[in-house]
């Protein structure tokens, strides 16, 4: 039996069990409806937010993923500045952002466009602007010739969890890929960002980065799927939080004969995490789009206006007026006041479980 699953006989045939992922695969593709119906009823400056923020998110996730931590400002002031939409600061931006931020919105806003050899090492080449991974020297802008093995453990006791396709075939391999990826086929759009995520995976053609170009090859698929390059959910942030078991399939597909049900079904699964975590977020947006309508003649202070919005966008702990004061620089006095007008307008109330200290939240509107 071959040990992975590149030295099959059915590679790189692969097969997978349709009536298992037939009803996840049915509800992604509801969801996704759900999402993009859900979006076009907001206003063009609030879609266009949405959308910054999840490209946003994209890249700082995927990047995260691979232990690389970019700075959330400096990469969605560099979207901001290529999609034409105005982002409050100037940011220095250093290149290696700008490389990743290049590759992902190449893959999302063109994703009409095949994929070809010359493109994805532009990719790889945006990704790594000065031929370094860190302090090694890497080859860039060019498939790997040496042998790859994914190791961890001290030096002398390492442990092997992937060995990659040898050197010699990465070239052949890579072009049966790139001819599945533009050749017209009835295959469902999202079901090939899977495939094409693990199967890229699998070859792992490049010195580095093969993670996250996997990760944008599956966006290039899941913005055809929703033929827009407008991105209202995040794939990268969801398999960052589900990180462990994202490793895990992996390496216990990698072993298989051809087939790879297990693999589907995660992915799929991942996929509608996300878009549910879309969902909350877009009823939130949506409820606070309804307060100010609402609330358009009501007076608020700044310091009001402020911590509502806060509230709105996902506050974190609890609401207290020492911590109103902190955030809006303001006196406790002032804050108390502020808090104060806000129970008597019923737009916050007190919480109703007790404590040593008053915490307020929103009341229901």
């Amino acid at each position: 039996m071959a040990k992975y699953i590149y030295s099959s006989k059915a590679w790189p045939r692969f097969s997978w069990n349709e009536d298992e992922i037939n009803a996840i695969f049915g509800e992604v593709r509801h969801l996704q409806g759900l999402v993009l119906g859900q979006m076009s009823s907001l206003g063009f400056s609030k879609k266009e937010e949405a959308n910054l923020s999840n490209l946003t998110l994209d890249v700082v996730r995927s990047s995260e993923i691979e232990g690389e931590k970019l700075d959330y400002e400096q990469v969605r002031s560099s979207i901001g500045r290529r999609l034409g939409i105005p982002v409050a600061g100037l940011v220095n931006i250093p290149r290696h952002v700008e490389g990743v931020v290049e590759m992902m919105l190449d893959a999302t806003q063109n994703y009409s466009i095949p994929l070809t050899k010359k493109r994805l090492l532009a990719w790889h080449a945006a990704l790594f602007p000065n031929g370094y991974s860190g302090m090694l020297k890497i080859e860039v802008g060019c498939y790997r010739a040496g042998e790859m093995q994914i190791v961890s453990g001290a030096m002398g006791k390492e442990k092997v969890h992937f060995e990659a396709i040898p050197g010699s075939r990465v070239e052949m391999e890579m072009e049966l890929f790139l001819n599945w990826m533009n050749e017209e086929q009835p295959l469902d759009p999202v079901l090939k960002s899977a495939i094409a995520h693990f199967w890229f995976i699998m070859i792992h053609p490049f010195d580095d980065g093969n993670g996250r170009i996997a990760r944008a090859i599956s966006d290039f698929w899941l913005a055809r799927a929703d033929k827009t390059s407008e991105r209202y959910y995040s794939m990268s942030s969801q398999i960052l939080v589900e990180r462990k078991k994202y490793y895990d399939v992996l390496q216990k597909v990698q072993h298989s004969q051809g087939d790879i049900t297990e693999w589907m079904l995660w992915f799929l699964e991942c996929l509608k995490n996300a878009l549910l975590v879309t969902q909350d977020a877009l009823q939130n947006l949506l409820r606070k789009s309804d307060f100010w309508r609402i609330h358009e003649q009501t007076a608020f202070n700044e310091r009001q206006r402020m911590m509502l919005n806060k509230l709105f966008d996902g506050f974190e702990g609890k609401l207290k007026s020492s911590k109103w004061a902190k955030m809006t620089k303001c006196s406790t006095d002032s804050a108390l006041r502020d808090i104060k007008d806000l129970l008597e307008k019923g737009i916050l109330r007190q919480e109703s479980k007790g404590g040593r200290s008053t915490n307020y939240e929103l009341e229901e509107f």
